[in-house]
């Protein structure tokens, strides 16, 4: 097991976990930006910034772990793909399972970009840091001068 699967269990896992707790409001947004909105009017800015906070965490591992481990996830639109699916079926689930939370658009969105985040982290730091482009960018180059 690579140390990318590693990180993409243990830093995606807990956090899906803790959203398919039970709340204490349950409901269902699907206009994007009212559910957050609704949270800085009702609970205030602080609170408002650990909700963003939390939700671009959930699939923030999987965005950077997946594209260094999966080829064909080494772009950013497939990892915000496979983000938004993964946040759509969790929020699915909170809906179906009647947990007492709010199934909303903006935690969709919010995940995908997290992940999205992440994933320009990885191309980052699998290029080594540089700001040219190699044919390969998100795949470390193998060293021939040893």
């Amino acid at each position: 097991m690579s140390l990318a699967e590693v990180g993409i269990g243990y830093g995606t896992v807990p956090w899906v976990w803790m959203t398919l707790l039970p709340g204490s409001r349950a409901g269902v947004s699907l206009v994007p930006l009212r559910d957050l909105l609704t949270i800085l009017a009702d609970r205030g800015s602080v609170t408002l910034t650990g909700q963003v906070a939390g939700n671009l965490l959930v699939f923030a591992a999987l965005g950077f772990f997946a594209p260094l481990r999966f080829a064909a996830l080494a772009s950013v639109p497939r990892i915000l793909a496979l983000a938004a699916g993964c946040s759509v079926l969790v929020e699915a689930g909170q809906y179906v399972l009647r947990l007492d939370r709010v199934s909303s658009v903006d935690d969709v969105l919010l995940n995908a970009a997290g992940a999205g985040l992440a994933a320009l982290a990885s191309r980052r730091c699998a290029s080594g840091g540089s700001r040219h482009r190699r044919s390969a960018p998100w795949l470390p180059t193998p060293r021939t001068d040893r």
